[in-house]
């Protein structure tokens, strides 16, 4: 009901605005074209009048001269009154892109960046072609530089976080992922699991506390490295026109044909592209029209499965499909999963059982941890969730 009167008081305040935005539209035209006619009979009236008289020594030839001139210099006013319902508009649009223009740029501090490793002599070396290890590059003052084998080893510090500077979403946040592990954030809607993994790929910075990455405050690596170092599929999957192929490529955008055809493999999503029209060449609209919401996540899978980084964020991608594609996608998302730390959003339970560790939230906190037996044995609030005695949504 508080979002249906935001709605109508919006809405009779656009209708005013509009009504009288056509009011003056309409009014001004006639108004301008009226005085042009009027000025013309003015001038033919005190024209003709004083050529009759003959005060001023005009000659008909002049009138008529003068006339023409009036008829002329009316026009274009006339046309500057249409236009300028055109040129409003074009400043209320050209603002709203000034205004974007102006918007203060992301900053970012890092320094420490990602890039293709290989060992050498038993030490880390930098190379140029993708080995499929990974290592941070830290220079230091002095000019040298050390590497460190990216893991995918995530660790959260004592976090707090706000919004608005002032509510706290997350309260005393201290959380571990080792590499390889499987870390499943479950809680109502509003708990703060989205804000967690917002934090690891800083969409957001933090208030308080640390968050480390394979021992590396994150604050200190560079964002672009940073989020090349994640993949993440979320809820809404996003399409662009283009081939099936290249929707997928988009994942990692130096993978060739071959690596493609492996990540929808791997993702389960072969079975559908082939009985697509043309197959992997098929183009796909930019809404994804042609495919149904598995298939869509199918595809956003394979995306992630081609941009191969080790830690995995999957904000429960398959919460929006029925149980017979779920159990298809799952497939694909225990594939993904593989030998990754992968931090899983779940909405459904069952999707969590299998987790190393399972994150209870409750408003920004953490309320209980442990694994999927230990919570079970607990008869705290994840038995309930589990047992159905507690909705998430």
């Amino acid at each position: 009901e508080e979002t249906q009167k935001d709605f109508n008081t919006i809405n009779d305040e656009l209708c005013s605005n509009a009504t009288q935005a056509n009011l003056y539209a309409n009014i001004l035209m006639p108004i301008m074209g009226n005085i042009g006619i009027l000025q013309y009979v003015l001038l033919a009236i005190t024209g003709g009048a004083l050529a009759v008289s003959g005060a001023a020594g005009l000659t008909l030839g002049a009138i008529v001269s003068f006339l023409q001139l009036s008829r002329a210099f009316s026009m274009p006013v006339n046309q500057v009154s249409q236009q300028l319902n055109a040129v409003v508009m074009a400043l209320a649009g050209a603002e709203r892109i000034f205004e974007l223009m102006d918007e203060e740029a992301e900053t970012d501090d890092g320094y420490v960046l990602l890039v293709n490793a290989k060992f050498e002599n038993g030490s880390l070396s930098e190379t140029a072609e993708r080995t499929g290890l990974w290592a941070w590059k830290h220079p230091h003052h002095d000019g040298t530089t050390t590497y460190t084998q990216l893991k995918g080893d995530v660790r959260f510090y004592d976090v707090d976080f706000s919004y608005d500077g002032e509510n706290d979403v997350l309260h005393n946040i201290t959380l571990y992922a080792a590499p390889g592990q499987k870390i499943a954030l479950v809680g109502a809607t509003g708990a703060g699991k989205t804000t967690i993994t917002n934090l690891i790929n800083r969409f957001y910075d933090i208030a308080d506390g640390k968050i480390r990455y394979d021992g590396i405050n994150i604050n200190k690596i560079k964002k672009n490295a940073l989020r090349r170092s994640l993949g993440i599929v979320l809820q809404d999957t996003t399409l662009f026109t283009g081939t099936v192929m290249e929707n997928i490529r988009y994942g990692n955008l130096d993978a060739s044909d071959e690596e493609v055809y492996g990540a929808a493999v791997q993702a389960n999503a072969d079975g559908f592209i082939a009985m697509l029209p043309e197959g992997y060449n098929t183009v796909l609209a930019g809404d994804g029209s042609g495919l149904s919401q598995g298939q869509r996540q199918l595809l956003s899978i394979a995306r992630a499965e081609v941009a191969d980084a080790p830690v995995m964020i999957l904000d429960e991608a398959t919460s929006s499909i029925d149980t017979r594609t779920e159990a298809i996608v799952q497939k694909g998302m225990d594939a993904l999963m593989q030998d990754r730390t992968v931090f899983v959003i779940a909405h459904r339970i069952s999707t969590v059982q299998n987790s190393n560790v399972i994150i209870v939230l409750k408003q920004g906190r953490i309320i209980e941890r442990g694994n999927h037996e230990e919570l079970i044995a607990k008869k705290g609030e994840y038995y309930q969730l589990y047992m159905g005695m507690l909705e998430l949504e």
